[in-house]
C-alpha cells in the first residue's frame, strides 16, 4: 500500500467531543471502534461508498500517535476480521512514518530572513542536538531538542525552528552559516544563508 493511498483516510484524531464525521459507528462516542472501521478501509478509493471519508493532514501523523492507536486496537481486539484488517493497516501506516535512515535535510526558506526551519528524519529514537556555526567555525547557537521519537520531522510544526539569533538572543548578521545535526553516532552538516 503506497503512502498516497493513506491520504484519503480520515484518522480519528484524539478528540473527546462528538463529531458526526468521526463517529462513523453513529453510537454517540468517538472510540476505538470508529478507528478500526476507518483503518479497515485504508487504501480504498475515496469514491468507495463503504469507506468513511474523514481527512487528516498527513503531516500531523506521528509514529507515537499511530503506535498508541495500534496499542488501543490490540487491547480492544474482538478477533473480528475488521480488527485484523484495521490493525494490519495501522501497522503499515506506522512503517511508512519511520524512515529507513537518519538524515538532515535542506532548511527552508534558504536564504532566510532570518528565521528558518530545519527538517530531518530519525530512523531510531534518540537525543537530538542541532548546532549553528558561523562561517569561521564559531558556535553561534546550540539547540538541544532532547529525546525525539523515530519519525519524519519535515513540516513547520515538527522541524527545528531557528529564529536567526545567537545564544545571547542577538540577531545574527547576514551571511553564510552551517547547521549540524547530532544524533548518537550520526552527524551531518549543511549550509544556510541569511540575507536581511
Amino acid at each position: 500500500m503506497s503512502w498516497t493511498s493513506f491520504s484519503s483516510l480520515v484518522i480519528l484524531v484524539q478528540t473527546h467531543h462528538l463529531n458526526l464525521r468521526t463517529d462513523v459507528t453513529r453510537d454517540g462516542t468517538v472510540n476505538i471502534q470508529d478507528l478500526i472501521i476507518v483503518a479497515q478501509r485504508m487504501g480504498e478509493s475515496p469514491d468507495s461508498t463503504a469507506a468513511p471519508i474523514v481527512v487528516i493532514d498527513s503531516r500531523e501523523l506521528t509514529p507515537t500517535m499511530v503506535q498508541a492507536w495500534i496499542d488501543k486496537a490490540r487491547a480492544a481486539d474482538d478477533g473480528s476480521l475488521a480488527f485484523q484488517q484495521g490493525i494490519e493497516n495501522l501497522e503499515r501506516l506506522l512503517a511508512s512514518l519511520i524512515p529507513e535512515k537518519t538524515a538532515l535535510l535542506a532548511n527552508y526558506p534558504n536564504p532566510s530572513n532570518p528565521e528558518t526551519w530545519i527538517p530531518y528524519h530519525l530512523a531510531k529514537s534518540a537525543e537530538v542536538t542541532l548546532t549553528i556555526y558561523a562561517a569561521n567555525g564559531a558556535v553561534v547557537r546550540i539547540l538541544k531538542l532532547g529525546h525525539q521519537a523515530a519519525g519524519i520531522y519535515q513540516s513547520r510544526n515538527r522541524a527545528v525552528y531557528w529564529d536567526g539569533r545567537n545564544s545571547m538572543g542577538e540577531s545574527v548578521a547576514s551571511g553564510i552559516y552551517f547547521y549540524s545535526l547530532s544524533v548518537g553516532d550520526f552527524t551531518a552538516t549543511r549550509k544556510l544563508l541569511i540575507r536581511k
